[in-house]
């Protein structure tokens, strides 16, 4: 979508903010800029809200826009494909509506969907995002913002269909199209030729494609450049450029974050992993399992089954025999949900045929020493991959050998598996009823992790009273049932259940915002518990403003306190105390540690916040950033900490100023009149900020923000102050909303406001 047809998001910004959602018009804007940084937590929260505000203001193109972006961060960078598509068919419903289709960019609503099928089955869905795309592309032309991307989109379904010939041609009309136009291709629209080229066995070509296209505007800028990277060095992959191929290849931790980019960065790796320039390791085949995991969760079903035949052959690379038979088996169940399977059997045939072929590993002596070898081995460099397949012939019968190799499974990504051999071993045998409880709880962990809940519940009915509870707690838990959590852990820990049991109990209950329950079910055990669990407990315990129970905390860990009951105030030195923002982001604000786990909020907010400076809050006290190492550093470092709660709201009312900034002894003057009533304030611009001089039209240096003052100070006072220690300032200070809030010269502050340009 070309946002420069959102001429009107500037208005739609004022008529929120005028209308008080301040959160959503500071939001609005951003929502791009969320979708192509990945920030997502944030679009995931404003998106829905923004469309749902311009639902009830009956704004359906605001509406169109908040939920295009949203999409747009799913299926784009996050590649989501069938957990997508109903949506996206949604918005293509909703882009064909009266009130709606005459929306320049509404046509882009067909590009989502089309992500959306090329994410689930690229080739499976190639003839249905052709005849959707071609119907939408005929009705346009290269000036419509929307052309370039719906073209790009056909460009990449014909290359799906096995037609890169056609694609290329189809690209080669687009981009002259768009010259005729007066316009120039976008990135991805070369990007995309250059990978018709690759396909069509043009790789010298799809070089050159791709750098023609190196200056070209992207409409995701932000990933252009890891996006270029990756593909130019699958070319340069291909045509045996090795050194330059490595050069180009974005590291894994750039491409990490971004599926979008990880099928085609793991095909330049198989390509470039025999040169000595690219590692092959355990710790690669760990990830590419991970991204496995993920593609199936979003429904990205052909993503999934090229990511385990890719994986399968860097693991026999590594002469991972038994990983790589794993992901043949993988990728063979994956092809029951792709629309066209045509090859992948062949392929899937192939990397078992290379298994067979693939000399095991020497192992480091006889199998029933191998536990022993294990356990001598150095943690650190061991590679459990290996090991994996060293302990794999007595796992299932022997139990140490079990615990070890099924405990190494599940660290490698194959939690299904080491469940099977652990039932073999608990289950098939009988011997549940006499199991170890750490067996018990290996088992369990296993199957939650390998999301195999019917069978967990399956094999908690066959557990002792306190271990079925135990192990029932733990799958609600992690499928974050908070409830269901509470209850099965207090059943649990009725029935006699241990530490593990009050854990599930207090995690559960401070979820559900028992925060007293909490605390005491830890409290009661305080000389068992680790620091964490202190911790954890004197951060529900002051939520509860169970003061009691947060001193025994502080004296367990040894936290002097000074007061001996009662709410806990002193002073405790300055800290950074984190909070959501309005627009799904965070602010740092600047507070006073008042406890073990409390602080007061030292800085004005601006209106429209959930929060202001008086506040009392209550922090998660694990620090956010590490103590910096260099002493100088420390001395001015103050420590982060999340925002848990608000305590006691203090009741201050903000009220923002703004104009010339005066001489620094007036300055002074200024801030000392604020500290002497206790008034927190705080300067929100910075040197860059100017005003325009009134009469000579030249740049001043200006200053705005906020002053905080207690609930029992009016709003007259403020204005009666602020006239007063500004009435010598050579320019005059503005401000407007508390003027018109008290009645008081709104004129003049309005005057002041138009003649200075605030």
């Amino acid at each position: 979508m070309d946002v420069d047809i959102w001429a009107w998001v500037g208005e739609t910004q004022q008529q929120l903010s005028e209308a008080g959602n301040v959160g959503l018009a500071m939001a609005l804007g951003d929502l791009p800029a969320q979708a192509y940084e990945g920030r997502y937590p944030q679009l995931d929260v404003m998106a829905p809200a923004i469309a749902q505000q311009a639902e009830a203001l009956e704004l359906p193109w605001l509406e169109f826009y908040a939920r295009y972006w949203h999409l747009v961060g799913r299926v784009g960078d996050r590649a989501q494909g069938a957990v997508a598509i109903d949506d996206a068919e949604q918005l293509l419903a909703f882009a064909q509506r009266e009130d709606v289709r005459d929306c320049p960019a509404a046509p882009a609503a067909v590009e989502t969907l089309a992500l959306a099928w090329a994410n689930t089955d690229g080739s499976g869905y190639a003839t249905e995002r052709l005849e959707t795309l071609a119907a939408v592309i005929e009705g346009l032309t290269p000036a419509d913002p929307a052309y370039t991307g719906l073209v790009t989109q056909h460009v990449a379904a014909l290359v799906d269909a096995g037609r890169p010939g056609d694609a290329v041609a189809y690209a080669e009309s687009a981009v002259e199209a768009l010259t005729g136009a007066g316009r120039q291709a976008s990135w991805e629209l070369g990007a995309e030729s250059a990978r018709a080229l690759l396909a069509a066995g043009r790789a010298e070509d799809a070089l050159s494609a791709l750098q023609a296209a190196a200056d070209f505007q992207a409409d995701d800028p932000v990933a252009k450049a890891r996006r270029d990277g990756v593909r130019r060095a699958l070319i340069l992959a291909t045509l045996g450029r090795v050194a330059e191929a490595v050069d180009a290849l974005p590291d894994l931790d750039v491409v990490g974050e971004h599926p979008r980019s990880w099928v085609e960065w793991s095909q330049a790796v198989r390509l470039l992993a025999g040169s000595s320039q690219i590692t092959n390791t355990w710790q690669l085949g760990r990830v590419l399992r991970q991204w496995i995991d993920y593609f199936a969760t979003m429904g990205g079903y052909r993503a999934r089954v090229e990511l385990a035949l890719v994986a399968g052959e860097l693991a026999l690379a590594r002469q991972g025999i038994w990983q790589a038979r794993l992901l043949a088996d993988l990728a063979e169940s994956g092809t029951a949900e792709l629309r066209d399977a045509s090859g992948v059997a062949e392929q899937i045939a192939a990397l078992r045929a290379a298994a067979d072929a693939t000399p095991e590993p020497e192992a480091p002596g006889p199998v029933e020493e191998r536990v022993a070898y294990f356990d001598a081995a150095d943690g650190h460099n061991a590679d459990p991959e290996r090991w994996a397949g060293w302990l794999a012939p007595l796992s299932g019968q022997d139990l140490e050998t079990t615990r070890r190799h099924t405990t190494t499974l599940g660290y490698l990504g194959y939690p299904a598996t080491g469940v099977d051999l652990y039932w073999k071993l608990l289950v098939d045998s009988g011997e549940v009823a006499s199991a170890a409880p750490e067996d018990l709880a290996y088992l369990t962990t296993l199957l939650v992790e390998a999301r195999q809940d019917e069978r967990l519940e399956q094999f908690a009915a066959m557990l002792p009273h306190d271990q079925q509870h135990l192990a029932l707690a733990r799958l609600h838990s992690a499928r974050e049932r908070w409830q269901q959590a509470l209850d099965e852990a207090e059943h649990a820990l009725a029935a006699g259940a241990s530490l593990d049991a009050r854990r599930l109990v207090s995690g559960a209950a401070q979820q559900l915002d028992d925060n007293a329950r909490g605390a005491q079910v830890l409290a009661e055990i305080i000389d068992e518990l680790t620091e964490e669990d202190v911790w954890r407990m004197i951060v529900m315990a002051t939520s509860a403003e169970d003061w009691d129970t947060v001193r025994k905390g502080a004296a367990k860990i040894g936290m002097p306190i000074k007061s001996t009951e009662g709410p806990i105030e002193e002073e405790m030195g300055l800290i950074r105390v984190i909070l959501p923002a309005p627009d799904g982001g965070q602010r740092q604000v600047l507070s006073i540690r008042t406890g073990p786990a409390t602080a007061r909020l030292a800085l004005p907010q601006p209106r429209g916040m959930d929060y202001n400076a008086g506040d009392l809050v209550v922090f998660d006290p694990q620090l956010l950033e590490p103590v910096p190492d260099d002493p100088q550093e420390q001395q001015s470092f103050v420590p982060p900490f999340a925002a848990v709660r608000i305590l006691r709201p203090g009741g201050y009312t903000s009220y923002f100023f703004d104009g010339a900034a005066p001489n620094e002894s007036d300055w002074a003057e200024f801030t000392e009149v604020m500290a002497e009533r206790g008034w927190p304030m705080w300067v929100y611009s910075d040197e860059n900020y100017q005003i325009t001089h009134p009469t000579t039209g030249e740049p001043l240096p200006g200053v705005f923000g906020w002053v905080a003052v207690p609930p029992d100070v009016s709003a007259v006072e403020v204005d009666a102050l602020l006239d007063d220690a500004t009435e010598r300032w050579s320019h005059p200070l503005a401000w407007l909303d508390l003027a018109r809030e008290v009645d008081v010269e709104v004129e003049r502050h309005e005057r002041i406001v138009k003649e200075y340009g605030l």
